[in-house]
């Protein structure tokens, strides 16, 4: 069975997928073009894509007699992939939940307390030469211990966002989910965006991509937030309306943004670059050794299991 992976991998995932299948690694980091996807449609039994690897209805549609079978996605978010499109053309597609969960969370920790102690613009003063020592009231920012946090998207790693703020930090926390989410400790759900936007200090993003929620976080929520909080974004970029964010930060709406991903993920806009009281990270979330082979390690879980004829692991 051939199969395709669209990115280099950790060595031990590479090593067991070239011990059970005729594999072609693409050895491009960058996102696939539609030519490329198209050939590993038409050329392959299972691809194992990844994020900005853009399975769109049209190249399902432009790619014609399609071989392939599986779309093995390598990680959680799968909104650069048309699933239904790849259902109509009789392929099965997976992604890669839970090996993640951690990672992300403690990514948002850091952002957290990045953007709220203003770690970033000090280390930009201090290696700059800039800093002329200490002082009482140098860089005063937020103690983020004991203050309310905001999770909008309760899932796995909404909660174990909310897990560390509370039992880590003794924070608040009060969440907006779709439906009605019960969790192992002190958490209030509230019945929209705004009104959390509303109750917390720091508003985490953490619900996933796709249509349903592009630009779900808009110019309406950050009117609704506290001047002094801030956004924390570590789920997909086009939830927060870009824009909207960089009016609210300039107009001071809100006190600062911390950032791994992007609505035009690579480009970020020099507006944001700009600005001292933002964090940014170029897409870290799960950017560890052990969480991209376990992430690798599930995609292949998946693979396997399609080879052999069985259910998958974790189908969407």
């Amino acid at each position: 069975m051939k199969l395709f992976i669209s990115r280099p991998l950790p060595a031990p995932v590479l090593d067991r997928a070239k011990a059970g299948f005729d594999v072609t690694i693409r050895s491009k980091t960058t996102a696939m073009t539609m030519p490329e996807m198209i050939t590993s449609l038409t050329d392959y039994d299972v691809v194992l894509p990844t994020l900005g690897d853009l399975y769109s209805a049209d190249v399902f549609a432009q790619a014609g007699d399609i071989r392939a079978k599986a779309l093995a996605n390598f990680g959680v978010g799968y909104n650069h992939i048309d699933v239904d499109a790849a259902k109509a053309r009789g392929l099965v597609v997976s992604n890669t939940p839970g090996a993640v969960t951690d990672a992300t969370a403690d990514t948002a920790m850091t952002l957290i307390l990045m953007t709220a102690r203003r770690a970033g613009e000090g280390e930009r003063m201090l290696r700059a030469g800039q800093w002329a020592g200490w002082h009482p009231t140098q860089m005063l920012g937020l103690h983020v211990t004991g203050k309310t946090v905001g999770i909008i998207g309760m899932g796995r790693i909404g909660q174990a966002i909310a897990r560390r703020c509370h039992f880590g930090f003794g924070m608040k926390v009060v969440f907006f989910n779709r439906s009605q989410k019960d969790v192992d400790f002190a958490a209030t759900q509230m019945d929209s965006i705004n009104e959390v936007a509303a109750s917390c200090d720091i508003m985490v993003i953490a619900t996933p991509g796709g249509a349903d929620t592009t630009h779900l976080i808009n110019a309406g929520t950050f009117n609704a937030m506290q001047s002094h909080a801030f956004l924390i974004n570590i789920a997909r970029g086009e939830i927060v309306d870009e824009t909207a964010l960089i009016t609210a930060l300039r107009s001071g709406q809100i006190a600062g943004a911390g950032l791994d991903v992007y609505e035009f993920e690579p480009k970020v806009p020099d507006a944001l670059i700009q600005m001292e009281n933002v964090t940014l990270l170029p897409h870290l979330g799960t950017a560890t050794h052990e969480v991209r082979t376990d992430m690798g390690m599930l995609a292949m879980d998946n693979v396997e299991r399609f080879a052999r004829g069985e259910g998958l692991v974790t189908p969407v």
